[in-house]
């Protein structure tokens, strides 16, 4: 039988994701664009970079090998997942799409229909995994060869060729290229494998073995690595064009960064983990998803409306009302979810 004892590190990583991606999505749509070009900007695009979706997709591979689901499970999940991107991106996208249709905006639609964001690329990634597995089973070499080999391939592919017509659709979810791809497969797909792969060299090998010796000696090792490399981590994590269809050398540098991130969340837990912050951080973990869907129907729908006209100031306010809207938003879905039994979004 399974520990029951739920693993604190990844919900703090998680509850930090999420907030990290409301306020990077508030800097890209509400804020002036003299902010966004700013050293504030930069900051928050870095904030909004490794240390949200990388660590967010780099946790879910790791739970998926976690909880040794079946392939067909991982396969339906994924499917379900994908489904619920073309949805959401409907949904965020309400006000636009009104906009659209009746007041005549010239603006395409069908790029924010299939706009290529994290669900998106969770849901595939779910769907490959389930058809790895059923090819090469729990073999940790064969998911590293393949982890490593996804960014590697992305740092040859041409960037500014993505397609016309239908063909540049699926490319948009398979190598990028568009304004309105996020989150394509090559080099995205290899954070989740990553964490899969984690996770089955540590059971095979690792297994209650790491001490806290260890975890320290991994932050300080991590930490020295990263102080020699910040420069360049922070230049592509500001460049959204870079930083979404990046390469090997920065993937490498992104999972330092997730390691030492990782090691500190751990060791603080240890110390602090019984504080409010923590126990908040805690929560918006086990409810990321949730959490993820609340925050962007209200970003979103309001972006149509204060698109890049927001001050430093606003912005700030904007950030603390929408985290606290959505956490009780989030309160009451649980409610709501319990009492009917709702199970869809999950990660």
């Amino acid at each position: 039988m399974k520990n029951s004892r739920r693993i604190e590190t990844p919900d703090i990583l998680k509850g930090l994701a999420v907030i990290f991606m409301i306020q990077v999505h508030l800097m890209e749509l509400f804020a002036k664009q003299g902010i966004y070009d700013s050293l504030t900007g930069k900051v928050s695009l870095f904030l909004g970079g490794v240390p949200a979706a990388p660590v967010f997709m780099v946790m879910m591979g790791y739970f998926v090998a976690y909880s040794e689901k079946k392939p067909v499970f991982l396969i339906k999940r994924g499917v379900k997942l994908f489904v619920a991107g073309l949805i959401l991106n409907i949904g965020l996208n309400l006000h636009l799409i009104y906009n659209i249709l009746f007041k005549d905006w010239q603006i395409n639609i069908w790029h924010y229909i299939f706009g290529v964001d994290i669900f998106h690329l969770a849901g595939l990634s779910l769907i490959i995994i389930g058809l790895l597995l059923i090819v090469f089973n729990k073999k940790p070499v064969i998911y590293l060869l393949l982890t490593i080999s996804i960014p590697l391939i992305s740092s040859f592919i041409e960037k500014g060729n993505p397609g016309t017509g239908v063909i540049s659709y699926f490319k948009a979810y398979l190598t990028g290229g568009q304004a309105w791809s996020y989150f394509p497969l090559i080099p995205w797909l290899a954070y989740p494998l990553a964490g899969f792969t984690v996770r089955l060299f540590e059971k095979k090998y690792f297994e209650n073995r790491i001490s806290y010796n260890i975890k320290m000696a991994i932050a300080v090792a991590s930490g020295i690595l990263f102080i020699f490399t910040a420069g360049f981590g922070f230049t592509v994590s500001s460049d959204l064009e870079k930083y979404y269809t990046h390469g090997i050398v920065f993937f490498l540098w992104a999972l330092l960064f997730i390691i030492l991130l990782a090691s500190i969340i751990s060791l603080m837990n240890i110390k602090a983990g019984d504080t409010v912050a923590f126990r908040y951080f805690k929560w918006l973990g086990k409810n990321v998803t949730t959490i993820y869907v609340f925050q962007w129907l209200i970003i979103g729908n309001i972006a149509t409306s204060v698109y890049k006209t927001q001050s430093l100031q606003e912005f700030i306010v904007w950030f603390i009302v929408i985290t606290l809207i959505v956490s009780y938003l989030t309160i009451l879905w649980n409610k709501l979810k319990t009492s009917f039994k709702l199970d869809f979004f999950k990660l």
